[in-house]
């Protein structure tokens, strides 16, 4: 693990580093880093070894997007003009929400296991798609950066079927998963001491994948709570004014029907395999990795996920274009093919499990302690 921190196969040393979850050196001082950043900066582009030492040193410094930014902008003035709101985003939310008001409609009358049936095969793929549009509309996509209420709106209108208060707060948690990428007391998609202790056999590992909303929606009451904010109460009271008027409207099957799909949807199914994919260290050194398969088309592209972290303020249908520009950044890197198999080796690979992510120490946590 140690020798994936330093180019070169060279160990840190201890004084200039900061210690991950297996004591082992993870980062150098931002002024070394930036240093060689600095002095790699003319590593040519199809220097598949240089680039990987860049993408590593600008990660130890939690600046992987400016430096991406920087570097492939220069270089390719065609990205910059990818920074743009999807005007399509808006329309596709629209259709996920209603087709999930239909499917209200329809569970009605059905028997409990035929609904359950399609809250897991049906109405889990549209909220899971829906939670990963008010991703994308976290980052602005929808409407641009100069109209963030809009944004805000709209993601609270994406919650809806999802039956939970879940877009506002995932904004606030989510801005700090790409500035302190693995921060350990900041990035909240890391998991817990408790979990990695806790589901380290298979059996355990399972049962973690299935129960995967409510860590997610726990974990940072625990790790990094934060205050209320007015729009998280905005969020929750419209959420809770659309459950009650379904419930008025059509009973108790369609609110079950809606929450059933979130809980299995984000649970123990294929799309949730990119919750590991992203960022579990399935390969020594590589901390990101992307996935250009098929399901990517009805996750607005979350998969080009090593795209979306060098800029994240291009929109999800234009990530598969930061890749066709500037192919020799992204071809070479480790990726995923299935994200079932990214189950099915988390689950069963004694090598992965809660505890397989680089976890940081960042400054603002240190001053937190």
């Amino acid at each position: 693990m140690s020798d994936a921190c330093a180019p070169g196969g060279r160990r840190v040393p201890a004084r200039s580093c900061l210690r991950g979850w297996w004591g082992m050196p993870r980062l150098w001082t931002p002024r070394v880093a930036w240093k060689r950043v600095a002095a790699a900066a003319c590593v040519p582009a199809n220097n598949a070894e240089g680039i990987l030492s860049l993408r590593i040193l600008a990660n130890i410094c939690c600046c992987l997007e400016l430096f991406m930014l920087a570097i492939l902008t220069a270089k390719y003035p065609a990205i910059k003009a990818l920074m743009r709101p999807d005007p399509r985003l808006k329309w596709t939310v629209l259709g996920l929400v209603l087709a999930q008001l239909l499917a209200c409609w329809l569970v009605r009358g059905l028997a409990w296991r035929w609904l359950l049936f399609w809250a897991y095969a049906f109405g889990g793929c549209v909220n899971h798609s829906l939670t990963l549009a008010i991703h994308d509309i976290s980052h602005n996509a929808a409407f641009g950066t100069g109209r963030a209420a809009r944004n805000r709106w709209l993601a609270v209108f994406a919650n809806l079927p999802v039956g939970v208060p879940y877009a506002a707060s995932f904004k606030k948690y989510h801005v700090d998963h790409h500035r302190y990428l693995g921060g350990d007391g900041l990035d909240v998609d890391v998991p817990t001491r408790l979990e990695g202790w806790l589901f380290c056999t298979p059996a355990r590992k399972l049962l973690w994948l299935a129960l995967q909303p409510l860590f997610y929606s726990l974990r940072p009451l625990c790790v990094h709570p934060k205050a209320v904010t007015r729009m998280e109460v905005l969020n929750a009271l419209v959420q809770l004014a659309a459950d009650a008027a379904i419930f008025a409207l059509w009973g108790l099957k369609p609110v079950v029907y809606l929450l059933a799909s979130t809980l299995l949807g984000l649970g123990l199914h294929p799309i949730s395999g990119h919750f590991v994919a992203e960022h579990y260290m399935f390969l020594k050194g590589h901390e990101t990795y992307s996935y250009y398969g098929p399901l990517n088309w009805i996750t607005f592209n979350v998969g080009y996920h090593v795209e979306h972290h060098d800029f994240p303020s291009i929109p999800g249908c234009n990530l598969p274009l930061v890749r066709k520009i500037a192919p020799e950044y992204y071809d070479h890197l480790p990726q995923h093919h299935s994200w079932v198999k990214v189950l099915w080796d988390f689950v069963l690979e004694d090598s992965l499990g809660p505890y397989a992510r680089v976890k940081r120490v960042c400054k603002l946590a240190e001053e937190r302690l």
